[in-house]
């Protein structure tokens, strides 16, 4: 089972590969070329959510195969395969820094690969089909060149992660100075983009605010495409370091006013923007989206419970489920040390999931004992924003299941009024999902179905509150 605190759909892990091993290649035995080389595209349908996987298996200059893995609704990076074996119709690829491997059977005339997907702790059923090529989802609001602004490609440093981090900078060519934001990430991995199945809302967002005067800065997350930074070890309040080395990094450029920078955190972000306003003076601003308000883990059952019923879990299900990560949480909150802890997890997981295999019980078990998952599981959201003297809009979809407003939103509200922010609004907009799209039911099966990336009202509420400040 994977708990997703924040972002992530059902098995966040699952969204984002992150880079492999650099690409190598096995030696198979003679073989019809035409048999296994090739575009292949399959879907992975975990409960309430199909995400598109493709290998693109060719043969190096020496004769051997070689692949790439790309999730296409998530971009276009390849991830090479580290592993490819093909022996008498089985294929073998195998991806350990992505925790991926999937092994098949080539069917008798060549066009399909049926076999099995393992990532991290799930396994499942996948058909690889023979395809010419990768389509791509309909995404119209996607913008591209040439723009009415400049864009910049930049790179900072965080000293204290350390980590050096690439972005882009997007500058209206309107007269300077200009307003400024940083666009904040939510749960996971995430590129510049916020790339989730085929839409990319931070380029959306940066390429509206930007033709309305607004200049904006979008980061690869530490650790992810063109930034580096270790993740292993950081929580939320260590990415709020990254967001004030963004701030520092605005501030020298010549047509920003340095008054006016703020942050822009979408889920996880609506948290890391906070700490990182609470800890400097030089955030004029914030804006939160789908940012939860309660507590770790209130927000965490409301979470189990939303989900689950958008998924159409039985009640049982969900109510096991709870009852799981309530006892993880008590360990973790009564166990400071790892390994103790880790003992008492694997009596808890011995006890739901007796057959459960060993690999997936570690790999659950090193997602919970990490210090992000503690650090968020102890957090108050509402106790950072009380402290907050900017000004500060909120914004929630009334059809989010992962950050529902009911409970989230109101603790927001308390907080505003607790801190005697006179400059601070929240906002529930009607028919919108956690990523802001006009949804039906808000479930994550339609964030990929969806055409829209962000709806065009919430776009222009974000602009029009920062510049009438």
């Amino acid at each position: 089972m994977r708990i997703l605190t924040i972002k992530a759909i059902v098995l966040a892990m699952l969204l984002n590969p992150g880079a492999g091993d650099p690409a190598s290649s096995v030696d198979s035995p003679a073989h019809d070329a035409g048999t296994i080389e090739g575009i292949w595209q399959g879907v992975v349908s975990y409960p309430g959510l199909d995400l598109r996987v493709v290998f693109k298996i060719s043969r190096t200059s020496e004769g051997c195969l070689a692949a790439v893995m790309i999730q296409p609704d998530q971009g276009d990076h390849e991830s090479p395969v580290s592993s490819l074996t093909f022996v008498d119709d089985r294929l073998h690829l195998k991806l350990p820094a992505a925790g991926t491997s999937f092994e098949g059977r080539l069917a008798c005339d060549g066009s399909t690969i049926e076999g099995r997907w393992e990532r991290g702790d799930v396994s499942l059923p996948l058909v690889l089909h023979r395809v010419t090529e990768i389509s791509k989802p309909h995404r119209p609001q996607t913008p591209t060149p040439p723009y009415p602004y400049e864009v910049l490609e930049v790179a900072y440093v965080n000293p204290l992660a350390p980590a050096r981090l690439a972005g882009t900078v997007t500058l209206p060519r309107e007269p300077p100075p200009y307003p400024a934001v940083i666009l904040i990430s939510g749960g996971g991995a995430q590129d510049r983009d916020n790339t989730i199945l085929g839409h990319r809302p931070f380029l959306v967002m940066a390429d509206h605010l930007t033709r309305r005067g607004i200049a904006v800065l979008r980061v690869d997350d530490r650790g992810v495409g063109s930034s580096t930074g270790d993740r292993s070890s950081a929580t939320s309040a260590d990415y709020a370091d990254d967001a004030l080395a963004g701030v520092a990094f605005l501030k020298t450029l010549a047509n920003v006013d340095p008054r006016r920078i703020g942050l822009i955190g979408h889920s996880e972000g609506g948290i890391i923007a906070p700490l990182a306003a609470a800890r400097s003076k030089d955030v004029a601003f914030v804006i939160l989206l789908a940012a939860p308000g309660l507590p770790g883990q209130r927000y965490f059952d409301q979470y189990d419970e939303s989900l689950g019923r958008s998924l159409g879990l039985p009640a049982e299900t969900i109510t096991r489920t709870r009852e799981l990560h309530r006892r993880i949480y008590a360990v973790l909150k009564a166990e400071p040390d790892r390994d103790r802890a880790e003992q008492r997890l694997r009596v808890l997981f011995s006890e739901f999931h007796p057959d459960m295999p060993e690999q997936r019980v570690q790999v659950s078990l090193d997602r919970y004992l990490r210090p992000w998952y503690r650090f968020i599981l102890s957090h108050d959201p509402s106790e950072t924003l009380a402290r907050l003297t900017c000004p500060v809009l909120a914004i929630f979809g009334e059809k989010d299941v992962q950050v529902p407003p009911e409970g989230n939103a109101d603790a927001v509200r308390r907080a505003m009024a607790a801190s005697g922010n006179a400059d601070s609004r929240v906002e529930v907009l009607p028919n919108l999902n956690h990523f802001f799209q006009a949804a039906t039911t808000g479930a994550p099966s339609e964030y990929g179905e969806i055409e829209q990336t962000i709806d065009p009202a919430v776009l222009d509420l974000i602009a029009t509150w920062i510049l009438d400040r």
